[in-house]
């Protein structure tokens, strides 16, 4: 049972993938079987196959089934149609599971794939571990060191719900959009506005994108960062237009001298002001059971509130 799949450029978790008509489909493997995803014989699509499990799926071994995945992900398949995404001496030198996060340590053969091979091999490793159970969370090394984009920015974890099956979708697909972004003042007690347009690919959403430049930082300097640099970015969904901001615990560390009212601020009128959400639930690591900096209660969604902006005397 198969079916193909081509997939586009994406900027930071997002990925397109194109399922091509006219090809039978599963929706599921059955519970003795793995969904694996392979390249096809030009190595510009991946494929999908339905594999036999081993022990680590019969006996509910999350680590085993994790074992299993990657060396059938390695292995070249037996039809000569298919090729394995392993391609270049790309090896996976160790893994670790923290929580539900897998993250996986590749060679310095990695940076040798060009665009197109590392994107549809970072698609197939994260769609087909998604499927372990106790594995939400897919993450990228480079021997030991996080993988980055051609910007620096660190790509962060990775979910089977950041591929998006969108027909017709473009490998070059980019638009422009005009952010309302808000950052902390100089002192860090009220918030500061900043306009900015920004061309991003097609894929990603406008809330993922604001969220990204808002850890990022200001461009003006008497502007100050409200979200820690090394905090990443596990998810970002809109549904009943509410955005749900799911972060790592680097959240949860405090930007010198800024008030914690102005980073919740800051995030909540960004992304109210640039997207379509009406209110935006902050989580950490899923969870809404937090209390920011001891002070702000994050169980329940936050509505903008323009009130903090700094006036400036003219």
């Amino acid at each position: 049972m198969k079916r193909r799949i081509s997939i586009g450029v994406f900027l930071g978790l997002i990925l397109c993938v194109v399922v091509l008509e006219g090809c039978e489909r599963k929706k599921e493997p059955d519970a003795d079987e793995y969904r694996i995803f392979y390249l096809d014989s030009e190595e510009t699509e991946l494929v999908e196959e339905y594999c036999e499990a081993g022990d680590g799926k019969k006996e509910s071994q999350t680590e085993g089934q994790i074992d299993e995945i990657l060396k059938l992900l390695r292995e070249e398949p037996d039809t000569i149609e298919y090729k394995s995404v392993f391609i270049g001496d790309v090896e996976i030198k160790d893994w670790e599971l923290k929580g539900t996060k897998l993250l996986l340590n590749f060679n310095e053969r990695y940076y040798s794939l060009d665009r197109v091979s590392e994107l549809l091999l970072r698609a197939a490793v994260v769609q087909s571990l998604a499927q372990v159970p106790g594995v939400d969370y897919v993450g990228f090394l480079v021997e030991n060191k996080p993988l980055t984009d051609k910007d620096e920015h660190e790509t962060g974890y990775m979910r089977a719900e950041d591929f998006v099956q969108n027909t017709g979708s473009s490998l070059h697909s980019y638009q422009t959009a005009e952010l309302t972004l808000y950052f902390s003042n100089g002192e860090g007690d009220e918030l500061t506005k900043e306009e900015v347009s920004v061309r991003y690919n097609s894929n990603m959403s406008v809330e993922k994108l604001v969220v990204e430049r808002l850890i990022k930082g200001p461009s003006a300097k008497e502007s100050k960062p409200v979200i820690p640099a090394e905090t990443k970015v596990l998810s970002v969904v809109v549904k009943d237009d509410v955005c749900y901001v799911n972060f790592d615990e680097g959240f949860l560390n405090m930007v010198e001298k800024v008030k914690p009212k102005v980073t919740i601020y800051a995030l909540v009128n960004s992304i109210v002001d640039s997207g379509s959400a009406e209110q935006v639930q902050i989580l950490v690591n899923g969870e809404n059971n937090v209390t920011y900096q001891e002070t702000i209660d994050l169980s329940k969604p936050f509505e903008k509130d323009l009130g903090m902006i700094e006036v400036k005397e003219e």
